[in-house]
């Protein structure tokens, strides 16, 4: 009988991508949460509009793709493995591979008005209210 060795953790790690592969990752925000998702994202209204922030580190911006369709916000790129390939880990947290991560909007969004940037590996994508949905201050004069 032969003995085959390898690493118990390697194994594990293999299964998971295949997983991940298989099941597609999470492509739509339903919220689905934690620490395998990714990119992690803050979602929050800034009253102008609203803002999401991933954390995009070691990604460079022409590898991010940030698509808005009706309803919906879509940040998609690849990380890749930055290490060694032919390595026996020890440990591996990093995760590696194609990402893309879609969050449902508001419909009172104006997607032509968006901007996006990234610094310091902080994808920042802002999407300002359509002005009719805006508050509007009303002046209020004596009769």
């Amino acid at each position: 009988m032969a003995f085959v060795s390898f690493a118990p953790a390697e194994g594990l790690l293999r299964l998971q991508e295949e997983l991940d592969r298989f099941f597609g990752k999470p492509q739509l925000d339903m919220g689905l949460t934690g620490p395998n998702v990714f990119p992690p994202v803050n979602v929050f209204s800034d009253g102008d509009g609203l803002v999401v922030q991933a954390e995009v580190p070691g990604i460079k911006p022409d590898q991010i793709h940030v698509q808005i369709d009706p309803g919906r916000l879509t940040i998609s790129g690849e990380r890749t493995a930055g290490g060694v390939k032919e390595a026996s880990y020890h440990r591996r947290e990093r995760r590696h591979g194609r990402f893309s991560r879609t969050i449902q909007l508001p419909r009172d969004l104006d997607p032509e008005q968006a901007r996006a940037e990234v610094r310091n590996g902080l994808l920042t994508v802002h999407i300002p209210k359509h002005a009719a949905a805006k508050p509007r201050q009303i002046d209020v004069k004596a009769a």
